[in-house]
């Protein structure tokens, strides 16, 4: 890996070098350039018009990961830095990607459109943008469009100068010409194909020692560097600049600001600039200014015709899947692709419409899953998945009604939205060089896959579902569907819709696989041995396992009704993500806690909620009776380890056969007051009949989750947990604050009870039913 990512860096920077200023380049010089990449692949010698070059590249490459002077006269002193310095050539380095996405995505009302507009947000991110470098099977479609837009910019790029392009954003190398061109020709690309979808892309251009000791002024002593850092670390825009919180070394953080990352966050910045329609000025080596985002694409609208299914555009079709739908071109696009995606043959629809726009290279994140467990080593896990159902039969849900159908009770959907933590700390502090970008994004993007497609396989099955008069299936007979749908896998960030009572599994299971992973490659490994046992409120016999990776998942599960607005639920699942995220990073805070989290809702009726989660809970289940201590009626966020046994604590209470009546008549008394609701649990717990289910009971819930704080006390206080807040004013006003899991218990009791309950059939069983659950 090492070897192979500096031969790409190496012939990445040396093609920009001998690329130079030009917009054009006759054949024998295109022709050495090639002959010079061929032979940095295979290890020979390169030709001697591109001597120079790629030992400036080499030079570069060679200068230690580490070194930084402390003193700028010292890269004076060293002759070969002097040289990187004095190559006046420039190189180019360009950012971009989609922006507003979820905008985008979700403007639309029903999931095939949904479907289609990630589907083909992903075709833009994983296939076309790569595909203008020359990386994978370049499209004959993508070559002519860059042919007629931007001349000569396709024979410029070759794939080594891609760095990364996963997670809806690509940075990539690029000869100093053709800066303007590339960036232009990216945001062009998502315009071209989506029609309304928002983009932005950046690009500079950089002197050679710049890529390894960040920005430097034209007057390489003027440089703002660690002599005078050290004096004006004071002054508050320096400190910000600089300093890191994880960070007390005045050097370490200097070091770890001026590399290529400051390159990259130079860019950043520029990206948000023009994002938000500002102009950016004009760079010298610019022919003419780059054309204005001000103005995002907009489609004329009039009151008197007819709009579109998202009520935002003027409808140019009517069309007939199973009901009569107005479409407008964009919605008509995301239409098809939803289709194509979903591997759904008719499109005479589209066709008979004689629009212009055909799609291509549509990828499937079903067909990808599928590969996963079609590899050698995952036999066991595709063996688990599919039991015995015939692959081939297996077809892809078309709707949340199929995905809820295979949820006990039925009905019920799980919208999971995770994302990665510690990602920003990681890339400041150990992200410094181009290859490290390029590793770091191929290690998120592959174990964020693999988790996800791990825990898809290890806690569903293929479902068999029988359409009814609603179905948009044409056949009617029984068919056996992937009962998930995977909305997006980009760099750290995953949406899926998965039935609700397999929901938080899956959840936990991806955060779980996530660290494992990227432990495996022992590169983001964490040098702590023990367990932190403050960070989780679940204590049992089996010790919790101790943070072994330096990156994290948070993760927002939303389970709801089938019928809830998919915006609204996208709403409400992103807000839990905040709160998750916003859990992990108080526990790394407080006790050194790298791992993930999990907030989780269960909400049945849309009227539910009618601000957003946060107020809901402050100011409906937080309660302060005696004016002493405070009553949270929930308990979440919660660590990986504490979700794992909420999970187990509901069985334990399905197992004691707890009546639902007395779950929901204390979930009632809650709000009474910590003696009323522990004086009636322990009232309702002696009434069991089943000893051997009580001890268990007492074990999982009681033990697990209700001791109290003083070491002293061996009663407990369930159904409550005891936490001391303190006060930052006054350290002997702190307070205690009682929370309870019972309100996450008696909520998610109905999912796992009725999985206890109705164990179903297996697969083979299933399979020869004469009856089908619908």
């Amino acid at each position: 890996m090492t070897n192979d990512s500096r031969t790409r860096t190496i012939t990445a920077l040396a093609w920009c070098l001998a690329w130079g200023k030009k917009h054009n380049l006759n054949q024998d010089e295109l022709s050495a350039l090639h002959q010079m990449r061929q032979a940095l692949q295979k290890g020979q010698d390169v030709p001697e018009s591109t001597g120079y070059v790629v030992q400036q590249a080499q030079r570069l490459y060679d200068i230690p990961k580490d070194y930084t002077p402390k003193k700028l006269n010292e890269l004076n002193e060293k002759e070969d830095y002097l040289k990187l310095w004095k190559d006046k050539t420039r190189i180019g380095l360009v950012y971009g990607g989609a922006t507003k996405i979820k905008q985008y995505v979700f403007e639309a009302a029903k999931l095939p459109d949904i479907r289609g507009t990630s589907a083909l947000l992903d075709r833009i991110n994983l296939v076309d943008l790569p595909a203008f470098f020359g990386k994978g099977q370049r499209s004959k479609s993508i070559e002519e469009w860059l042919d007629n837009n931007f001349p000569n910019l396709r024979q410029a790029l070759i794939p080594e100068l891609i760095i990364y392009s996963t997670g809806g954003s690509i940075l990539a190398f690029c000869p100093a010409a053709f800066v303007d061109d590339l960036a232009n020709a990216i945001e062009k690309r998502y315009t071209h194909e989506t029609l309304t979808a928002n983009s932005c892309a950046v690009g500079d251009t950089f002197k050679l020692l710049e890529f390894r000791f960040g920005l430097l002024q034209d007057k390489i002593e003027d440089t703002f560097w660690f002599d005078k850092y050290e004096i004006n670390q004071g002054n508050p825009i320096i400190k910000a600049y600089f300093d890191q919180s994880e960070v007390s070394d005045p050097f370490e953080s200097f070091q770890n600001r001026k590399n290529f990352n400051e390159l990259v966050g130079k860019l950043a910045n520029q990206f948000t600039q023009r994002r938000n329609g500002n102009k950016l000025p004009k760079k010298e080596e610019a022919n003419k200014e780059r054309p204005s985002r001000c103005y995002p694409p907009m489609f004329e609208t009039h009151p008197y015709l007819q709009r579109d299914e998202s009520d935002r555009r003027s409808a140019i079709m009517k069309v007939e899947f199973p009901n009569s739908s107005f479409l407008s071109e964009p919605l008509a696009r995301k239409r098809l692709v939803g289709e194509i995606a979903k591997r759904e043959s008719s499109r005479a629809w589209y066709d008979n419409a004689n629009l212009e726009w055909e799609p291509f290279d549509i990828p499937s994140w079903v067909n990808k899953f599928k590969e996963f467990l079609n590899e050698e080593n995952n036999q066991e896990l595709a063996n688990r998945y599919y039991g015995a159902v015939n692959q081939e039969d297996v077809k892809e849900a078309r709707s949340l009604r199929e995905i809820a159908s295979a949820s006990h009770p039925s009905g019920f959907v799980a919208y999971i939205y995770a994302d990665g933590n510690n990602m920003g700390g990681y890339i400041r502090q150990k992200i410094k060089t181009p290859q490290d970008y390029r590793l770091f994004s191929k290690d998120i993007f592959n174990a964020t896959e693999k988790s996800v497609y791990k825990a898809l396989a290890k806690y569903l099955h293929p479902y068999q579902y029988t359409p009814d008069a609603k179905s948009s299936r044409i056949n009617k007979e029984p068919v056996w569907i992937h009962p998930f749908e995977i909305l997006t896998i980009g760099g750290d960030d995953v949406l899926l819709i998965v039935p609700a009572d397999k929901s938080l599994e899956i959840a936990k299971t991806i955060g779980d696989e996530f660290e494992e992973y990227l432990s495996i490659t022992g590169r983001y490994s964490l040098q702590q041995t023990t367990p932190n046992l403050l960070a989780h409120r679940y204590t049992t016999g089996n010790i919790p396992p101790a943070s072994k990776c330096l990156l994290s998942m948070s993760t927002g599960v939303l389970i709801t009704a089938q019928d809830t607005p998919i915006y609204y639920a996208d709403k409400l699942v992103s807000q839990l993500l905040k709160s998750a995220k916003k859990y992990a990073k108080e526990l790394k805070k407080d006790h050194k806690y790298y791992g993930g989290t999990v907030d989780f809702l269960v909400m049945k009726a849309v009227t539910m909620i009618s601000s957003n989660i946060k107020e809901f809970r402050e100011q409906g289940l937080i309660k302060n009776k005696d004016g002493e201590s405070k009553l949270k009626l929930y308990a979440s966020p919660y660590t990986l380890h504490e979700l794992g046994g909420l999970i187990e604590t509901v069985k334990a209470f399905t197992k004691a056969e707890f009546p639902r009546s007395q779950l929901y008549q204390i979930r009632s008394l809650l709000e009474r007051g910590k003696r009323t609701a522990i004086l009636n649990y322990r009232y309702f717990r002696i009434r069991l009949t089943n000893e051997a289910a009580k001890q268990e009971l007492k074990k999982q819930f009681e033990s697990a989750w209700c001791q109290p704080k003083e070491s002293s006390n061996n009663g407990n206080l369930a159904p409550w947990m005891s936490l001391q807040e303190t006060d930052l004013q006054d350290a002997n006003n702190s307070k205690m604050t009682y929370e309870t899991i019972w309100r996450e218990l008696v909520d998610l009791y109905p999912f796992i009870a009725e999985e206890a309950d109705n164990p179903g059939e297996s697969l083979a069983e299933q399979s020869t039913a004469p009856e089908v659950r619908q």
